[in-house]
């Protein structure tokens, strides 16, 4: 057999024909199909054997009828099964119902940020409020530690008011946070120190509200001299007046007013000293005002000086959407930070006696360096009780409410008026507070065991609302633009 035959023969043996290996798939498909078959019969089987004895054991028990055994043992009552009505707390209730969340304030005012309870947007206007009913003081408490995002909720608060139609006064900021902001939204930031050219005469006339005659007008200025010239007076001594001293200042500047059309500061002092004979004929007047007129002084010749001693240079104009007081310059200086604030809120008070004033947001930032001031604190009591009537919102920010405690001693006049602006706050926001704070802060609040546990632990932006006798947990939202205007620690940042 030649080589060629006997590989042809080899690769014949090797290799199946087609039609073979096409008979082979086929009764293995085949074989296959027929164990599915039986698999799935034995389950069949399996399963009608299962229900067959259930059937079986459920028809071999014996139940008890519907309605009951009979005869005595039957165990029924004559009438229906009626519950009492139960009225209880949501928290005891929260256990059977645990999803029950606060049905917020409604959508009108300024959007805060997200209610954590009920994932719903918060929505807080204190005007807003007031004219549903659902508060009867507009004024605010807020209280956080610091970094803890205040701050930054305050002026969101206000900024965001601006476009609904309000308007944003600052009459005190000791570390010039606002000064940028109230440039940003078209307003004014006044920065009084010494070594700069901007003079602030307390004898001004002030803004003038529309529609009142000439009468009023000249007796209203004449009371408001009076008053703050007593109240620098005060401040400087660090005591009130005794009745000679305050004839004494009226006097001086009964004489000033009579013979000066602008009337400054280093008049009053000069006729306080110095009167005239024919004012003080007996020489009796000099005498008795002799400490208060060394201590408007100060105020043009000592260490106070540069400030008060010409006509003004800076012009309160209320119909700017803000304006702010910025006192980081002289922010070491107690005495002087307090003089300021006095002037500027007589300043104030001006434009609020119009009607026409509109409604303002009145920001008291680092209010324990404030409260520290006997004046200062008499004006914002009466600012807080009249809130109402000029149609303005005050704000008063701190960090804790221990710092109230550090206002006068205890028992005093100004330990109670200090109190009093909490009293008169129905709105209180607080932020993340420190352990050793929570025992204070909630009887001063009067705040629930959960409230009270809530505080140490919230975030940055999360405070906790207390409106009335209504809490919120919110977390409060920034927009970039404000993120990047609000912040407050680019000197550690950069």
């Amino acid at each position: 057999m030649s080589r060629n035959n006997a590989e042809r023969l080899h690769t014949a043996v090797l290799v199946a024909p087609a039609s073979e290996k096409r008979r082979i798939r086929k009764q293995r498909r085949q074989a296959a199909a027929k164990l599915q078959a039986e698999q799935l019969r034995a389950k069949h089987q399996a399963s009608r054997a299962k229900y067959a004895a259930d059937l079986a054991e459920r028809r071999a028990t014996t139940y008890i009828s519907p309605t009951g055994e009979p005869g005595p043992a039957q165990l029924r009552s004559p009438g229906r099964l009626r519950l009492p009505r139960h009225q209880d707390t949501s928290a005891t209730l929260a256990g059977a119902y645990p999803f029950l969340a606060e049905g917020g304030l409604g959508s009108d005012g300024v959007f805060v940020g997200q209610d954590l309870y009920s994932g719903g947007s918060f929505v807080y206007d204190p005007w807003v409020l007031y004219a549903r009913g659902l508060i009867t003081a507009p004024n605010l408490v807020l209280a956080g530690i610091v970094g803890s995002g205040k701050s930054s909720l305050a002026k969101s608060l206000y900024t965001r008011s601006i476009p609904f139609g309000r308007r944003v006064y600052v009459p005190g900021d000791p570390k010039g946070e606002h000064t940028a902001i109230a440039e940003a939204v078209g307003g004014r930031a006044i920065v009084l120190g010494h070594g700069l050219a901007a003079r602030l005469n307390p004898l001004d006339e002030g803004y003038r509200p529309a529609g009142m005659s000439e009468e009023t007008w000249a007796s209203t200025v004449a009371a408001r001299r009076r008053d703050l010239i007593g109240a620098l007076a005060e401040t400087v001594l660090t005591r009130p007046l005794t009745p000679l001293e305050h004839t004494a200042i009226d006097t001086a500047l009964t004489g000033v007013v009579r013979s000066n059309d602008v009337p400054i500061l280093p008049m009053i002092v000069e006729h306080i000293l110095t009167p005239t004979e024919q004012a003080d004929p007996d020489g009796r007047l000099a005498e008795d005002g002799r400490l208060v007129g060394h201590a408007l002084r100060r105020l043009v010749a000592g260490d106070l000086a540069g400030l008060f001693d010409g006509p003004s240079t800076v012009r309160f104009d209320p119909s700017l959407p803000m304006i702010s007081l910025d006192l980081s310059r002289v922010t070491e200086n107690s005495t002087l930070t307090s003089v300021l604030m006095t002037c500027s809120s007589a300043w104030m008070e001006s434009a609020l006696l119009d009607p026409n004033g509109g409604q303002r947001w009145c920001i008291y930032d680092e209010a324990w360096r404030l409260m520290s001031h006997p004046a200062l604190l008499r004006r914002m009591d009466a600012h807080w009780r009249l809130a109402r009537h000029y149609g303005i919102a005050n704000m008063l920010i701190f960090h804790k409410l221990t710092d109230l405690e550090n206002v006068g001693d205890q028992g005093s006049a100004m330990r109670a008026l200090a109190s009093s602006l909490l009293a008169n706050a129905e709105t209180r926001i607080i932020y993340r507070q420190e352990s050793d704070q929570l025992g204070a802060t909630a009887r001063a609040l009067g705040l629930t065991g959960t409230e009270q546990r809530l505080l140490p632990g919230l975030g940055v932006g999360q405070g906790l609302w207390r409106i009335k006798d209504r809490s919120f947990v919110c977390q409060h939202q920034l927009h970039p633009g404000e993120l990047e205007l609000f912040d407050t620690t680019s000197r550690m940042t950069s």
